[in-house]
């Protein structure tokens, strides 16, 4: 699946919403495209919606969960701490005045996203394993990611970043378990883990390729 008002249209049907659909979508593709987003982008939606298409049999609300991949980086500005907040806060206002009856399910989904701990909201598992699919990437694919999110936060100093951006991806490496339904874990688990110590080790060490980020 990809970016398109083709895509946004379908499921606009799908949630039985009213109106226009097409402000929303050049909205969120404006938000989606904004240049200082280097991770959070059209990329990540799309690669959110691979990994959704693949496990979309499990989801219990698979419209209110397509709707909060949509909307759950609607809102990004890495000097914020609310952007979880406003993008659900954005995405209640696309529903608000329309008939769609899980509108609150997928605000909840959104807000999850900003812990990663799912509460026992219906289908969050499924959409913070879907979210943190990078995590256990080829590992070219994992270093752009840290490439792009070095970029987004590069006004902070090497020196702090590095030790903040460690303690992040040490708190998902001391879990159990990173993803929480089987499928996820059984494909990405592994290479996550790989892939966060590989990260972290490098973090530390203070690498080159770190400070030309």
């Amino acid at each position: 699946m990809h970016f398109t008002k083709e895509g946004w249209e379908r499921l606009w049907k799908a949630a039985d919403l009213r109106g226009d659909s097409q402000p929303w979508f050049r909205d969120l593709l404006t938000r989606y495209s904004e240049p200082h987003r280097q991770y959070h982008n059209i990329q990540h939606i799309e690669e959110c919606w691979a990994a959704f298409e693949q496990a979309s049999s499990q989801a219990e609300h698979p419209v209110a969960l397509e709707l909060a991949i949509w909307f759950h980086d609607a809102i990004y500005d890495p000097r914020r701490s609310d952007n979880e907040e406003q993008s659900a806060i954005l995405a209640l206002k696309c529903l608000e005045q329309s008939a769609y009856r899980e509108r609150q399910l997928v605000s909840d989904l959104i807000l999850a996203t900003k812990t990663h701990v799912a509460n026992n909201i219906p289908d969050a598992p499924l959409l913070l394993d879907i979210d943190l699919s990078i995590l256990g990437k080829p590992a070219a694919r994992f270093a752009e990611y840290e490439a792009g999110i070095r970029a987004e936060y590069s006004f902070v100093p090497i020196a702090l970043y590095a030790e903040k951006r460690a303690a992040i991806l040490r708190s998902f490496l001391s879990r159990p378990r990173i993803f929480t339904t089987e499928a996820f874990f059984n494909h990405f688990e592994a290479q996550a883990r790989r892939n966060l110590t590989a990260s972290i080790a490098a973090l530390e060490a203070g690498e080159t390729e770190w400070r030309k980020c």
